[in-house]
């Protein structure tokens, strides 16, 4: 790794600027999912621990480059102080005047949560002069917001060439684990691909094709693999018209020697409701008035099978329609094997994006997989290839 972490920094009696992702949900006024914030914890305390001063920058909501009351973080302090355990000071305004001597009068072992970087237009702009009057309140840049790295913002990139810059812990563990799982796997490597559409994932299975060995299909992407093979889907969710580019996959992955796992039986039900009739049948024989919901048993055993011949596993989407019970089988019993493997040592499993998480947490898997990114896009991007912003500024 090219980028510096905390351990490489000087902290004590310095003010470290520490972009966090705080974006959590919010009902009533009060945080319903502290997730993120519980996250942060690490960099927190030991940016304390060493002597200095943390200074959270963070957005909230799309305030549109405008003061919004309802994006304020100042609703957020009770909730940040309560589960990071240290005093938490807010600070009404994200630069200038009022933000320096916020952070000059802040007590030994506090914490500042200065205001939404996003109320200042900018922010998403990435104006040089933003970037700037944040510089202007610290000492050391810290970047422990990896979902929010492939942002090109103020607060992501533009400060990070203006001070001393390193990632904070949790940036630390997203970035060494995407490593691990993509950069340097041990083989062999195989990829979940989950999801509703192959549209969405094209640029994630041009990527994958020539790192990984096997690439299990899931979900309705599924689906679309198996029409262009000639088999009837029904009415199930398919893309019909990208029959060619389906192919074009196949081909793609069958020069590059990367085995598509798709699907050899599935559940089908004739309606897209909870606990509806179903019935498992073989992948080519879905009845025409029917939909494919979930993957089937004998379909899970293979991809038991695929699991347990691994060292590497990379998760992104569900193997079914998992929202709905009982159509989360498939992705259930597949992310507890997945987490028995990594449980006795035999795995590493690194997942992330929205759905993923949302099904991994259901199946009460998640905990045991190595790692679980709550980075969406970023943690998205970063399989796809692309370069993120936030983490190529840390590199500079």
């Amino acid at each position: 790794m090219s980028w510096k972490t905390l351990d490489d920094m000087s902290l004590g009696g310095k003010t470290v600027l520490t972009r966090v992702d705080i974006n959590v949900p919010v009902e009533n006024g009060a945080v319903t999912d502290a997730t993120r914030i519980e996250r942060i914890k690490p960099t927190i305390d030991h940016i304390l621990g060493a002597g200095g001063k943390p200074v959270l920058m963070a957005h909230f909501g799309r305030p549109g480059g405008k003061p919004v009351p309802e994006f304020s973080l100042g609703q957020l302090r009770e909730a940040v102080e309560a589960t990071l355990g240290h005093p938490v000071v807010f600070c009404d305004e994200t630069v200038g005047e009022k933000a320096k001597a916020a952070i000059a009068a802040l007590p030994a072992g506090s914490v500042l949560l200065l205001e939404n970087t996003r109320f200042n237009a900018g922010e998403t702009e990435n104006d040089p002069v933003f970037a700037t009057a944040l510089a202007a309140l610290g000492d050391i840049y810290c970047n422990d917001a990896f979902s929010a790295a492939h942002r090109a913002h103020a607060s992501t990139e533009g400060i990070a060439h203006l001070l001393p810059a390193c990632a904070g812990r949790l940036m630390q563990a997203e970035l060494s684990a995407l490593e691990a799982a993509l950069a340097k796997p041990e083989h062999p490597v195989v990829a979940v691909v989950g999801g509703a559409k192959v549209s969405t994932k094209l640029e994630l299975l041009g990527n994958l094709i020539p790192k990984v060995d096997q690439i299990v299909i899931g979900g309705g992407m599924a689906n679309t693999f198996l029409a262009a093979q000639g088999i009837d889907v029904g009415k199930s969710l398919c893309e019909h018209d990208l029959a060619d580019t389906a192919r074009e996959i196949m081909a793609r992955a069958e020069a590059a020697n990367c085995q598509l796992i798709l699907p050899v039986d599935v559940v089908v039900a004739w309606e897209f409701a909870a606990n509806t009739r179903s019935e498992v049948v073989a992948a080519d024989a879905c009845p025409p008035d029917a939909m494919i919901l979930d993957a089937g048993p004998q379909s899970v055993e293979e991809v038991g099978k695929v699991f347990t011949a691994a060292k590497t596993l990379v998760w992104n989407g569900p193997l079914g329609a998992f929202e709905i019970e009982p159509f989360n089988m498939a992705t259930d019993a597949a992310a507890l094997k997945a987490a028995a493997l990594t449980r006795a040592g035999s795995l590493r499993s690194v997942a992330g994006g929205g759905d993923t998480v949302a099904a991994l947490n259901n199946s009460g898997a998640a905990k045991d997989f190595t790692y679980i990114s709550t980075a969406g896009g970023a943690f998205l991007e970063w399989l796809e290839g692309k370069t993120l912003p936030g983490v190529a500024a840390l590199e500079g």
